[in-house]
């Protein structure tokens, strides 16, 4: 079955049991917003600032919001001038803005990694951008697999979209990686993408690497308050800017002008940024934590399933498993879901090569987590 068609199957069945009120473990649940977390009673009480009630319109965002958004860069140890920072509504805006940036509808092409998040078919779909897939290879960790890169380049192709680390694979570029990549678009007069709004989620260790050694192209670094701050419906995110001075100013005075165009980042979230950035660390903490401790969880349940094998993840809030293809995902991601109420991702979701892949949040309480991870070990391990 093609698997869009085995998409709906999964979807329609999942709605069935949401229909019925069967009791389900969610570990497909991504929000953290319902996930148990603490969240200081104030921390939105910035949103109702007075400075919140003045309309100045700014394309780029208030110079105070951008200065701490820089702040936060330098926590990370990246070096970026608040004048090098753009304001967007999420992160998914951010890829719409680029777009409009870099390229011309119906005819330029930007290269995606597979396995990734599926919205990357959507978003440049609704730009008119078509999205060409590179290859990321697992060989005990995942690699960025360079001939695909080289395969899957055109003449059109205007911008490399890196996510780092990947959801859901964890993968964090290394810096060799990073480097070639970086060379590979300066050089073929294309920019790099860099989507970090898992970065402070490492699971083990520190990160992988943020800042290329030398680039003569520029790069753009998505980041955001639903992830570094568990705040989804805050709806902020940025665009960081790198990359020589020249084009760095080139860039800026088309974004100026697209970002006039829609105005769409609210005053009072700006107003409200440096005080949410500030605070995150509070909720930041908890998550890095959880997904931390549920991570060991599941290698540690999985160990004594040989068969189940835990794919090795650098960060964010996935963990993929592969199991025996006995079944195809979908069957297996239907008999956990009827049999046993845990809900799961099948792998061709995000465009995994082959089968069977499964794809669980680490987001869930810890209890929750580890019933689901029990029935999915008993059942395809």
């Amino acid at each position: 079955m093609p698997p869009s068609l085995a998409a709906n199957a999964v979807f329609r069945a999942l709605r069935a049991a949401q229909a019925a009120s069967r009791p389900l473990i969610d570990l497909t649940a991504t929000n953290p917003t319902a996930a148990g977390f603490e969240y200081p009673a104030a921390l939105l009480a910035p949103l109702g600032s007075s400075d919140g009630h003045v309309y100045e319109p700014s394309p780029l965002g208030l110079p105070a919001a951008r200065e701490a958004i820089a702040r936060d860069y330098a926590r990370r140890g990246i070096s970026l001038s608040p004048d090098r920072i753009v304001l967007t509504s999420s992160s998914s805006e951010a890829y719409s803005v680029l777009f409009k940036l870099l390229c011309e509808p119906a005819g330029d092409d930007v290269l995606t990694p597979a396995p990734s998040y599926p919205l990357f078919d959507h978003l440049t779909r609704l730009d008119g951008v078509t999205a060409v897939n590179y290859a990321l290879e697992y060989h005990g960790r995942w690699a960025l697999d360079r001939g695909s890169v080289e395969a899957a380049w055109t003449p059109r192709t205007r911008a490399v979209l890196a996510v780092s680390p990947n959801n859901p694979t964890g993968s964090w570029l290394s810096r060799e990686e990073l480097d070639r990549l970086a060379s590979r678009c300066a050089a073929g007069d294309a920019a790099l993408v860099l989507d970090e709004v898992f970065a402070d989620y490492p699971l083990a260790g520190g990160g992988g690497a943020s800042v290329p050694s030398a680039t003569e192209g520029l790069i753009f670094r998505l980041g955001g308050l639903s992830k570094s701050a568990g705040l989804p419906q805050v709806k902020l995110g940025w665009i960081g800017v790198d990359g020589p001075e020249a084009r760095v100013a080139a860039a800026f005075e088309r974004l100026e002008f697209i970002c006039d165009a829609y105005l769409s980042v609210s005053t009072p979230v700006q107003v409200a940024a440096p005080a949410l950035i500030d605070t995150a660390v509070v909720v930041r903490t908890q998550i890095l934590e959880r997904v931390r401790t549920n991570y060991a969880r599941l290698r540690q349940a999985a160990a004594a399933h040989p068969a189940v094998e835990v794919l090795h993840a650098d960060g964010g809030w996935s963990a993929v498993l592969r199991v025996p293809a006995r079944k195809t995902e979908e069957e297996i991601v239907l008999e956990l879901l009827d049999r046993d109420g845990v809900v799961v991702h099948p792998g061709f979701f995000f465009d995994f090569a082959q089968e069977a892949f499964l794809v669980l949040s680490l987001l869930p309480e810890t209890p929750v987590f580890d019933e689901g991870v029990a029935r999915i070990l008993d059942r395809a391990g």
